[in-house]
């Protein structure tokens, strides 16, 4: 793990009106990949509204590779069903990060993402000063299914110099 420019602290809250792969309900969970690296959440047993509240870490080594999302039904005798998948792009946020800011107001937005054809958004998504730290609370869009979305967080943990080095 050599030459990453900081952490990425993914807090993966819940899920919402998931896709039922079981008859009604579904097993969910997780799948979190960026460049090698691949963690996934615990699964939520018969539950279409997850709760999951877990927080992954990943390193950074390079801003312009998105984190992938994917969400998937456990089955015990066969292959897990796929629910979707949704990508997170962590350049507005880490150009925030990048100002260097401190001491500002709690629930101050230093930047506001809208929606559209290139993220997986759902709504707008803010850049917050939050508990005396820049955090990014994002609604995503699941791609290749009907329904659902999943509602993460974001928050960058620097190592040394990192990203004040990296052009956008």
């Amino acid at each position: 793990m050599d030459n990453f420019l900081g952490l990425i602290k993914l807090r993966i809250k819940k899920g919402t009106n998931l896709k039922a792969c079981d008859t009604r309900t579904s097993d969910p969970y997780v799948f979190v990949t960026m460049a090698e690296q691949k963690l996934k959440t615990g699964v939520v047993k018969d539950n279409c509204n997850p709760e999951w509240n877990e927080e992954l870490t990943l390193y950074v080594k390079d801003v312009n590779v998105p984190i992938l999302l994917t969400v998937s039904d456990k089955d015990t005798f066969s292959a897990d069903d796929t629910m979707g998948d949704a990508e997170i792009d962590l350049k507005p946020y880490l150009q925030c990060v990048k100002m260097e800011l401190s001491d500002l107001p709690e629930g101050h937005v230093v930047k506001r993402v809208q929606p559209d054809r290139t993220n997986c958004l759902a709504e707008e998504s803010n850049c917050i000063w939050k508990n005396g730290k820049l955090m990014q609370e994002m609604s995503l869009r699941l791609r290749n299914v009907n329904s659902g979305e999943i509602n993460v967080e974001i928050e960058w943990l620097p190592v040394s110099e990192g990203l004040s080095k990296v052009e956008f």
